[in-house]
């Protein structure tokens, strides 16, 4: 019975050093990690950038409405009826612009390697600005001629010149000939560029 103060003082300690073990070693999980902190890190650099992007898109969104109210009606009132086949060949024009400003666009971009050869890819992204400025007029165009959902807003300002209500009654095919441009165009080019890549893989390799 002697023998039994001493096991039984000896275990009480050993639940102290015990406790503290589990304690410290919770306080070392609680502890955030380097890797937990750089992600961290980038969860806000993600949003900053995140924020950056939409306020640029709600600007370019904000510049594109202003451009289509203004010099979209301009266009149209102003360059259309004096364009060779008027109004017509005007949209003839702009809707071959779209194929052709996005085939400059992906064979350009498609060119870039950052990683190898920066500075001709700054030189190719420059090379695609005019593709991305026959984008842009053709949308200007096309959005001007979007006419309000309903009648009763078919006003004064509607039917003044060069505005989508005057494009409508003054060429009432136009989006006809635009479509068919468009799609004549890109058939156009998708031949092309299907009869280039069966030249290259025709041609034996040096």
């Amino acid at each position: 019975m002697k023998g039994a103060g001493p096991v039984g003082g000896s275990a009480k300690p050993k639940r102290r050093r015990a406790a503290g073990a589990a304690l410290g070693h919770e306080h070392v999980r609680r502890r955030p990690s380097a890797w937990a902190q750089a992600r961290e890190k980038a969860s806000r650099g993600e949003a900053s950038g995140g924020c950056l992007i939409l306020l640029a898109a709600m600007a370019a969104a904000v510049g594109f409405a202003f451009m289509v109210m203004t010099w979209g009606s301009e266009l149209w009132g102003d360059t259309a009826p004096a364009w060779p086949g008027n109004g017509y060949g005007f949209a003839a024009a702009v809707g071959a612009v779209l194929p052709l400003g996005l085939a400059t666009v992906i064979v350009t971009l498609d060119r870039m390697k950052w990683r190898t050869s920066p500075l001709r890819s700054l030189g190719w992204v420059l090379a695609s600005l005019p593709g991305v400025a026959a984008c842009f007029l053709w949308a200007v165009v096309v959005f001007a001629t979007f006419r309000p959902r309903h009648h009763r807003d078919w006003g004064s300002a509607c039917h003044s010149r060069g505005n989508p209500c005057w494009v409508h009654v003054e060429y009432p095919y136009v989006w006809a000939v635009g479509l068919l441009s468009t799609v004549l165009v890109a058939a156009a080019l998708i031949t092309v560029l299907v009869r280039i890549a069966n030249a290259h893989e025709k041609t034996p390799s040096a």
